[in-house]
């Protein structure tokens, strides 16, 4: 062992030496009845200067600490509602659009089959106005349109 070892000894000896003083001398503050008695009076005192720093801002309209504390809660509050309602909104948004991307594939399929059956019925009035092998009469037949320039 060399000198600094020794030095360093000695420092970590006084250094738990003062923190044991420090500590027995912080406990014997604390169980003086003088001391516990005066830092509780601090205390009320504090306590009573706070009451009266609010009542005077009340008076003067001017929002205290708590009141600001409170409001900044309930903001959040507020937030946080407005995030969730958002999204449930988003989710209805989505649901309806597929819901009426659905109903229009449904609505044109049914569409299809009605032009369908229109389609159906047309060609079952021309045959029945036109029996097989019959010509047609000159005022039904169909025109022709040719591209004149």
């Amino acid at each position: 062992m060399g000198l600094g070892d020794n030095q360093d000894g000695f420092v970590d000896r006084l250094s738990r030496q003062g923190e044991e003083t420090l500590g027995r001398i912080a406990e014997e503050i604390v169980a003086n009845p003088v001391v516990s008695a005066a830092v509780a009076r601090a205390l009320e005192a504090r306590e009573t200067a706070v009451r009266a720093q609010e009542a005077a801002m009340g008076a003067l309209g001017i929002p205290s600490a708590a009141d600001v504390e409170r409001l900044t809660r309930r903001l959040r509050s507020v937030s946080q509602r407005l995030e969730g309602i958002e999204d449930s909104l988003d989710r209805i948004e989505r649901n309806a659009s597929g819901a009426a991307a659905t109903a229009a594939s449904a609505g044109s399929t049914a569409l299809e089959g009605q032009i369908a059956a229109i389609a159906a019925d047309i060609a079952a009035v021309r045959d029945s106005l036109t029996p097989e092998g019959e010509p047609l009469a000159r005022g039904q037949e169909r025109l022709t349109v040719s591209d004149s320039d």
